[in-house]
């Protein structure tokens, strides 16, 4: 009988030492999983859209805002689609940088709105400028589905026949928008002089 209990002793013994290794090995390799997830660039997640046409949507506009956004609004040149939220941290970010764009005037910046209260998009806004030419209120998140929007804020480059050329996963950086956007932008431009019109 003593030898039972001790057995018992030990095997609970066990599990509390082997409870102690595992569960902090299993917390570091989450917080490893999730540090590279977060910092190693989200720009290239796969997307199926690319090269396809944007998602037929129409959005009523942003409270205190005249102009909401549809589909129809990317036809016909080339823009870009910002997905941002007044709650999102990194699209308090990046937003200075899109002021900066609108105020060049180099290609135009439209604005899907995600999962915001009204409320709080327009004071947002108000606070920080309204870069957009259009901003389009995604309220119940159906558009950034139909998007394949994974997260805010992501930014898309649509070309002038309305197919999405380009996706961005996460806050754009000076370097993205030098080096990768702004490129793809001027040569979508560039493409559609060239092109023989009917």
């Amino acid at each position: 009988m003593t030898q039972e209990v001790v057995s018992k002793n030990e095997a609970v013994a066990r599990r509390r030492i082997s409870g102690f290794v595992l569960v902090p090995l299993i917390a570091f390799a989450l917080m490893v999983l999730f540090g590279w997830g977060l910092f190693r660039g989200g720009d290239d997640l796969p997307s199926a859209l690319l090269g396809k046409p944007v998602p037929e949507f129409a959005l009523a506009p942003v409270l205190g805002r005249d102009d909401g956004l549809s589909t129809q609004d990317l036809i016909g040149h080339v823009s870009l689609v910002n997905v941002f939220a007044s709650w999102c941290v990194p699209c308090r970010a990046e937003h200075p940088l899109f002021m900066e764009l609108s105020a060049t005037g180099e290609v135009p910046l439209y604005g899907i709105n995600y999962k915001d209260p009204p409320e709080q998009a327009r004071a947002w806004l108000d606070e920080l400028g309204d870069p957009y030419a259009r901003i389009g209120a995604d309220i119940d998140g159906r558009a950034g589905i139909e998007w394949g929007v994974y997260g805010v804020p992501e930014t898309y480059v649509i070309a002038p026949d309305g197919t999405i050329a380009y996706r961005h996963v996460g806050p754009i950086t000076r370097a993205n928008l030098e080096e990768t956007l702004l490129p793809i932008v001027r040569d979508l431009k560039t493409q559609a002089g060239k092109e023989p019109t009917q």
